[in-house]
């Protein structure tokens, strides 16, 4: 039986039970609920105070105010990725998995800007500040005037940045921190929540750009209650696939700029580097380009990106047939087959069929359909696709070839890079590339079979 006043919140999601269950009510979580305060379930209305409030001022929506000034932070896919440069009084949140490189990233975003003359601030609750002073040193970013701390108390956090006045403060991580006012313990969802929203206050009140660390679960989410996501202004997810050196940082939501920009890295002996042409990094250089291989002209946020499609189609050994894919959608994938077979004649029944983005990024655009089919087609038939030629366009369960927006940026990243030559809808036209159009995935197909392109 639960004790008058217990609180149950879950883990998981952070809804607020009165009694405790073995499943949650509201996320179906199991064994989530964890009994963390007593009293009023957090986000319940205070009773009102006696008297009367000073009610609301409206304003028009025109307004003379100019846009907030940026702290750019000197490291330009950085400041690339929040919309030209950090917002005083904003709160961004930066996610990744363990070991992806946010501490080391954030570092070189306070040296950088510290050496712009932004009085910077990094403040851990992981790592003592020796440890941080040794991967300062290895990064060489020593000579950065940086003030560092080790503290994992909200309180003495937000009275020692009442004391000094700063431009920008790291917080390493919110999943360590801890406030007197609640008995949970830290990383909790109670927890998680207080620090933020009073982080995210004293941001506001004194004009300071605050960046929050955050944990990811083992499936790829933020840890800790939604709510932290909503109370910031910018989310950032730090992505990188183990064994490969680069590193995407990708907004996922962005009050101060768009939310599909990228910026991307590449992990070295000296931190992370800037990788200004992505598109060289993601596409294979050496010798001719095998079968089921296609270079996909994407477009991620603002620029172009040229990225490799390899597929494999094989006699599957085993009774079901293997369906797998890396970088892309699983659903996209079956959409795309069921239209090569339905369409353009080509059978996958009893062959393993194999997907996978080259250099490990993640691609979701729609315009990536007819590249996976060319590379499909390209391993099932056994012909080569030519080494001069990208691919890009959506494909409609019909078998039709649709257009894509900005197909000029896209003939001219490939253009830049040595191709001339690229098979697209037919409202793709372009001086710098020669386009071969095509309106059905079946034309495609016959084209990439007979190795006819015009």
């Amino acid at each position: 039986m639960a004790r008058d006043g217990a609180l149950y919140v879950c883990q998981s999601c952070g809804a607020a039970q009165s009694k405790w269950s073995g499943r949650c009510p509201a996320c179906a979580a199991w064994n989530s609920l964890v009994e963390e305060s007593s009293g009023a379930p957090p986000g319940a209305l205070r009773p009102a105070r006696s008297g009367k409030g000073r009610g609301l001022a409206f304003e028009d929506l025109e307004s003379q105010t100019p846009p907030p000034p940026r702290l750019a932070t000197g490291v330009g896919e950085f400041d690339r990725v929040c919309g030209g440069g950090v917002v005083p009084g904003s709160a961004l949140l930066v996610a990744g998995d363990p070991g992806v490189g946010k501490s080391t990233l954030l570092l070189q975003v306070c040296a950088e800007a510290a050496r712009r003359g932004a009085a910077c601030a990094y403040i851990s609750g992981e790592e003592a500040a020796e440890q941080i002073r040794g991967r300062a040193q290895r990064l060489g970013l020593v000579d950065a005037n940086v003030r560092l701390a080790a503290e994992t108390s909200l309180r003495e956090i937000v009275e020692g940045l009442k004391r000094e006045a700063f431009d920008l403060v790291v917080i390493d991580s919110v999943q360590t921190l801890w406030s007197e006012a609640h008995e949970a313990g830290p990383g909790s969802v109670t927890q998680v929540r207080a620090c933020a929203a009073e982080l995210v206050r004293l941001a506001k009140r004194r004009g300071v750009a605050v960046i929050l660390v955050g944990h990811v679960t083992k499936d790829g989410q933020i840890a800790g209650p939604r709510v932290v996501e909503h109370l910031v202004d910018a989310v950032l997810a730090f992505e990188g696939e183990r064994g490969y050196p680069f590193r995407v940082l990708r907004g996922v939501k962005n009050r101060f700029g768009a939310t599909d920009e990228i910026g991307v890295f590449e992990m070295g002996d000296t931190g992370l580097n800037e990788v200004r042409n992505p598109s060289a990094l993601f596409l294979n250089e050496g010798g001719d380009r095998s079968a089921g291989a296609a270079v996909f002209a994407g477009i991620e946020g603002s620029r172009p990106v040229l990225v490799e499609f390899q597929a494999l189609v094989a006699p599957s050994v085993y009774g079901t047939p293997r369906r797998a894919v890396v970088g892309w959608d699983s659903g996209r994938l079956a959409m795309v087959m069921a239209v090569l077979e339905a369409r353009c004649g080509l059978g996958f029944a009893g062959r393993d069929v194999y997907l996978n983005v080259a250099g490990g990024l993640r691609v979701s655009e729609p315009a990536a359909d007819l590249a996976a089919a060319a590379a499909l087609a390209s391993s099932a038939l056994d012909v080569a696709l030519p080494q001069d030629c990208v691919v890009f366009g959506e494909i409609s369960l019909s078998g039709d070839v649709r257009p894509v927006s900005r197909t000029e940026s896209r003939l001219k990243e490939a253009a830049k890079l040595g191709f001339s030559q690229a098979l697209a809808p037919v409202a793709a036209e372009g001086a710098s590339v020669r386009v071969s159009g095509v309106t059905r995935l079946a034309e495609a197909v016959t084209r990439i079979g007979e190795g006819r392109w015009q």
